[in-house]
Order: C-alpha cells, then structure tokens, then sequence
C-alpha cells in the first residue's frame, strides 16, 4: 500500500492521490509512505523516483544496520523499529530529500500512522519547521525511539520485582528470569546503540539539517538515545548483581548442607569405629562375658555421640 500527503505551494494538503499522478514540480513537498507494499509498488521506487539501485537493495534486503547514506541531492536512513512482543528490530528506510520524503517499511506500523496523523496536524498549524520532509524525518524518527520506552521500562519494573522477592523462590527459577531479562536487554542494546550512533552522526552532519533550529530536534533524539542506553547498561549491571547474589545465596545453602553432613558423618566416625572393633570375629573379647557389655558399649557411645554435638555447639558450628 502506498500513501501520500502532498502539499501545495499556497499551503493546502492533497492526501491518498496516486502516486504516479503527482508532479513534484507542482507543490512544495510530499511524503510517499509504502506499508507492506507489493513487488509493483516497490518498483517505483526506481521507475519513479530513479533512486540509487544500492540504497533499493537495501531496502528489499532485511535487516540492515542504521545507517546514512548520501546519494547526490537525497539522503538515505535506515531506521530500526521495535516489536513490543519479541523485542527484535524491525527496519524502516527514509529518503529525503528538499521536496520529499519517501518512507519504506515491510510491516504495518502504528508508529509510521502516529507519525503521519502529527505531520498534518503540524502542516495545518503552521509548526514544525513549515510542514517540511525534515520535519516529517524527525517526527518518524522521534515515535520510533519514543517505542523503546515502554520495553525498557517494563523490564526495569521485573528487575524490582525480581530484587523484593529474591529469597521466596528457588536460586534455579530465579537465575532462569535473570538470565531471561538479560537476553531481552541484549535485543534492545542491538537496536539502541546502532540507532544513537546514527543519530549521532545526523546531529553533528552538515549534510543533514540547515540551521540551528533542526538540530535542536535532532538532539533531542539524540538525548533520548544517549538516556536509554544509560539504562540498559544499569539494568544489565543490576542483572549482574543479582546473578551474582543468587550464586552467593545458593553457595552459602550449600555449605550449610555440607557442614551438617560434616557435623553428623564426624559424631557417627567414633560411633562406627566402636561398632566396627566389637563386630570382629576374635575369640577372645573380654567385654563379651560382661554381663552389662552391651548396655554398657551403647550408653559409652550414647555419651561419646552426646559430648561431641554439645562440643561442636559451643564452637559454633551450627551457627
């Protein structure tokens, strides 16, 4: 599906015209967006707009790295978008130009639809840089990183949850949701940090924006960038710390399993060593003809037993 918004030169906005129909010469600017598009449509971007074949190649070759190409009076993005569910990158490519913007996605996306709905709003109150395809650029940019917020806070929200409640579950099914929450941050630092350091080289091209003012725009998405990789790196770190706490916590169980297996193994060694010497088949025993032998042999070890666990307490070892 392809969509179109055109502005005239006097002002007014000309939307769902085809596409072959409009002449750029006869308006001021127009945004082309092609959602889902089918292999005819995508052939007008060479047929109609004679764009560079690498930056077509790009678009039909899923998923790029975002980046900025510059091919004579146009300048091509390549933007990640996020899926809320899976968390993985999904991409979508920008053309600008002075008297048009072309956006190529190959999902439907609610935030391109937001993005749309904000430029005409900006075209019929006069903000926005005049209404511009530079305009129309940093508000696409802008709902698809203002998108990495909801993920990231959501996930810093488990983490507070896995912190409060780290000691009512099993070390095993914790360390399975840490590790989970890691590997969705990781999704999220591979779509983050390409896409600060492309804003990053916008903000500070010459090629890019005009003046002072589109900069501006663009720092901010910068700084929005800049905050949410600030915050998958202190929740990787927390991560790490509570993976370490869990390894700790499961350590320290195990040792006070093994010093009470110590604790009963050291009574018992005496115990079985006793049994162990009357349990030899020698004739000549001299506490078999006792009478009271075996009630005797039983209350020694009874005491022996009893004197070593009152021993290890006042050592302390079942503290």
């Amino acid at each position: 599906m392809i969509r179109t918004l055109a502005v005239t030169h006097e002002g007014e906005v000309l939307t769902e015209l085809p596409l072959q129909e409009i002449h750029l010469a006869d308006y001021a600017w127009i945004w082309a967006d092609f959602a889902s598009p089918t292999p005819a449509e995508t052939l007008l971007l060479d047929q109609y707009f004679h764009f560079h074949p690498l930056a077509i190649e790009d678009c039909m070759h899923l998923l790029q790295r975002p980046k900025l190409d510059y091919y004579k009076d146009v300048q091509f993005f390549v933007l990640h978008a996020l899926n809320e569910h899976t968390l993985e990158a999904e991409e979508v490519d920008l053309f600008l130009s002075k008297n048009f913007l072309v956006s190529y996605h190959h999902q439907e996306k609610s935030e391109m639809d937001e993005a749309w709905e904000q430029v005409m709003r900006q075209i019929h109150s006069r903000k926005g840089w005049s209404g511009g395809p530079m305009a129309a650029a940093y508000t696409v940019m802008d709902k698809l990183v203002d998108t990495y917020f909801p993920s990231l806070y959501s996930i810093e929200d488990e983490l507070a949850d896995l912190e409060s409640r780290g000691s009512n579950e099993s070390v095993e099914e914790l360390m399975k949701q840490v590790f989970d929450v890691r590997g969705r941050l990781l999704k999220l630092r591979r779509t983050i940090v390409p896409m600060r350091d492309l804003l990053y080289r916008i903000v500070n091209s010459q090629h890019v924006q005009n003046n002072g003012e589109e900069r501006v725009y663009f720092g901010d998405i910068y700084d929005h960038l800049l905050k949410l990789t600030d915050m998958i790196e202190a929740d990787r770190e927390m991560t790490a710390d509570l993976r370490d706490s869990y390894i700790s916590l499961n350590s320290n169980r195990m040792n006070s399993i093994m010093k009470t297996l110590t604790v009963i193994t050291t009574v018992f060694m005496p115990l079985t060593l006793i049994a162990g010497i009357y349990g030899m088949n020698f004739r000549v025993l001299p506490e078999l003809d006792w009478e009271y032998g075996y009630f005797g042999v039983l209350l020694f070890m009874l005491l022996l037993g009893g004197g070593m666990i009152l021993w290890f307490r006042r050592s302390g070892w079942f503290k």
